[in-house]
């Protein structure tokens, strides 16, 4: 399967225009960068056999600022993702202790830690499965 570089960069009037400089004279453009990569691909198709099979690699020029703030976004999203399973294990952990070691309600479990008694007894009935 060929692969081909699509640059996309907005025009004054909003849309963008997707560029693969490998091929000379393929271009087009669209609204959003869905449907410029749509169309770019459809171009494609006039210059080589592959264009529905090739894969494109999308380079889209923003101007530093905002690639900066994507990249921040990106390790934003990375670290809370980090500690959703953080959370999830230590979650795990309080109601395996609250609920097998102290042997609270399920209840009374979901009260302290603020969640349904139903996610508790699920979250009950792994530990236990799991034999933690």
């Amino acid at each position: 399967m060929k692969t081909y570089r699509v640059t996309y960069e907005l025009d004054e009037s909003g849309h963008w225009i997707a560029t693969v400089p490998a091929v000379k004279g393929c271009h087009s453009y669209g609204r959003s960068i869905h449907e410029a990569r749509d169309r770019v691909r459809e171009a494609l198709g006039l210059f080589v056999t592959d264009a529905g099979r090739a894969r494109l690699v999308d380079d889209v020029r923003l101007p530093a600022a905002v690639r900066a703030l994507l990249v921040r976004r990106a390790e934003a999203r990375s670290r809370a993702e980090r500690e959703k399973e953080r959370a999830s294990l230590v979650l795990a952990l309080a109601v395996k202790r609250l609920t097998v070691d102290l042997g609270l309600s399920v209840r009374d479990a979901g009260e302290l830690l603020d969640i349904s008694h139903q996610r508790v007894q699920q979250l009950r009935e792994a530990a236990v499965g799991a034999g933690s």
